[in-house]
């Protein structure tokens, strides 16, 4: 296993105050106001430029890999440039790709983005595991042996997913209150091996524009490590105010990550560092 989960390096960025997780989203009209084609080249650029502004203020970024892997060959190449910037950088890579499936197939996917000397390897990937917790085993065994990192579907903010999510499970659960214990359960299982430290290496989903408790999701205080960490789409562009995070998350906000993307991006390369502090001094002082 290698020296440093996941968890211990999240640690590390809330220990510094970061909780931002800047996302690089190249789609048309944010390439077309940062003077660029919508191609490959311009995604490079928007990325590189990106991860260059974010080093040493956001937590971590968030590459969206749909908007790359439109442009095909290309694209990936692209994405893959982005990435070394990224590790050179130190800074932490969550791949957003929102994989899922079931033995072999999901193992292929999570060995492509988590796999050591990958092209494509980042620190931790969106996940989804509406097939059952258990087919993430692929996964899951690269955050034991090689400090990687989950984020799994929770709760998501787009509505064509409330139905499915808001389920009840025979348990009596909602599909996303167990994905969140689901996540939890297994934080504590390597907590218990020495496998974890004071913050997990699985975290969930959760959009900030939600009512969590609407989904069963209990945002009170834990008791014990380890934190799970929360990966939190919704804040900026998509309504919901970083001041409000601490009250809207309670006591599993420590372990955020705010992800932000058009906020940060729709003023092109001009102010980028600017924007990006501002939001990362916004999201540390909510949660201070």
């Amino acid at each position: 296993m290698t020296s440093r989960s996941f968890g211990d390096r999240l640690a590390a960025e809330f220990a510094a105050g970061r909780h931002l997780c800047a996302g690089i989203d190249p789609h048309a009209g944010l390439l077309e106001a940062w003077g660029l084609a919508d191609d490959a080249a311009g995604a490079e650029r928007m990325g590189r430029g990106l991860v260059a502004a974010a080093a040493g203020v956001a937590a971590c970024v968030k590459p969206q890999i749909a908007f790359f892997e439109r442009f095909g060959a290309a694209g990936f190449r692209a994405l893959e440039r982005v990435l070394a910037d990224a590790r050179a950088a130190g800074l932490l890579v969550i791949a957003d790709v929102k994989r899922g499936d079931i033995d072999s197939s999901f193992a292929a996917y999570a060995d492509a983005w988590l796999a050591p000397g990958s092209p494509l390897e980042a620190d931790a990937m969106t996940v989804a595991a509406y097939q059952g917790f258990g087919t993430l085993q692929g996964a899951l065994a690269h955050v034991r042996a090689h400090g990687k990192g989950l984020f799994v579907l929770a709760a998501t903010s787009n509505p064509e997913a409330r139905s499915v999510q808001l389920a009840v499970r025979s348990d009596g659960r909602s599909v996303a209150a167990a994905m969140v214990a689901d996540a939890e359960a297994w934080n504590r299982e390597a907590a218990a091996d020495g496998a974890a430290g004071a913050v997990g290496s699985v975290g969930v989903v959760l959009g900030a524009t939600l009512d969590l408790a609407g989904f069963g999701i209990d945002t009170g205080e834990r008791s014990a490590p380890p934190a799970l960490p929360v990966l939190a789409p919704g804040f900026g562009h998509q309504g919901a105010r970083i001041e409000d995070a601490g009250s809207i998350f309670g006591g599993i906000g420590h372990a955020l990550l705010a992800n932000e993307s058009r906020s940060i991006l729709a003023g092109g390369p001009e102010g980028l560092v600017e924007r990006i502090r501002e939001r990362a001094d916004a999201i540390a002082a909510a949660l201070a």
